[in-house]
């Protein structure tokens, strides 16, 4: 029932906005559902892309798509994205979980709050320096990969503030460019094995009709305030996050020096 919870309470606010998936469905996974920090992002991956699909023709509707802004994007996101999902494989199976944790929430932490800051808009820049757009991509693939958000806030606040496109046309680019990174980054983590098919099941069970609701009701609420909302809901997620993956990390710490103060006993 949780998971039916949340998987419909995250797609509606998708279907609303367009963001907040990956920002919202790891904290809820890790801290409410108890998966591991891995597991909670391969999962978050595979259930943000079905919600992106689903929400797509929507969004696309009658909005145009710039296809060269879009595929330089992907020239960096994909091996960001790549670095990413490496990096999450090789601290889950090195360093110890809490270790992971306090990385995510830090990465959806900061993520969430570029949001807040005051856009420095440059709309010609795009336009005269777009082979520049690659290599801005790649650290939006890298925290794709690793936390499994990122694409949708940061790929809109950089289209939307670097680029001449109008805010139609930001939306349906950045919708294109999150939904291939969701189905690539899926890819890489069922590769890995690094998902919960039984969470996954119930979260699409509770989405799929969370979604619909959003996208019939975006057209009537206002969006830029659900944004914000989002946005918040996030930082304190994340903080959320960071807190309890310092908790456990200290937990962890003090029992690993107890157990060194007793073999130095024996």
């Amino acid at each position: 029932m949780t998971q039916l919870l949340i998987g419909f309470v995250i797609a509606l606010a998708v279907g609303l906005t367009g963001i907040g998936g990956g920002s919202f469905t790891v904290p809820a996974l890790v801290l409410i559902v108890g998966l591991p920090a891995g597991t909670a992002v391969g999962t978050a991956f595979v259930y943000a892309g079905v919600m992106r699909l689903i929400a797509a023709p929507f969004y696309l509707l009658g909005k145009h798509i710039h296809a060269r802004y879009l595929w330089l994007l992907l020239q960096g996101a994909i091996p960001g994205l790549l670095i990413g999902t490496y990096l999450l494989r090789l601290l889950s199976a090195s360093a110890s979980s809490p270790v992971v944790v306090i990385i995510l929430g830090a990465l959806l932490t900061a993520s969430s709050c570029i949001s807040f800051a005051r856009p420095l808009q440059n709309p010609q820049f795009a336009r005269k320096n777009s082979h520049w757009l690659r290599w801005f991509s790649i650290p939006i693939g890298i925290e794709a990969g690793f936390s499994s958000a990122g694409a949708g806030i940061l790929g809109t606040l950089l289209l939307l503030n670097y680029s001449e496109m109008p805010p139609a046309q930001v939306v349906g680019t950045d919708l294109l460019f999150g939904l291939a990174l969701a189905v690539l980054g899926s890819l890489f983590h069922w590769q890995f094995g690094s998902l919960s098919g039984p969470v996954l099941l119930q979260l699409l069970e509770g989405g799929i009709p969370g979604v619909l609701l959003g996208c019939l009701l975006a057209r009537v609420v206002p969006a830029r305030k659900l944004k914000t909302a989002i946005a918040l809901i996030a930082v304190f997620a994340g903080f959320q996050l960071l807190w309890s993956g310092t908790q456990a990390l200290m937990v962890k710490h003090a029992k690993d020096s107890g157990k060194s103060s007793v073999q130095t006993t024996k």
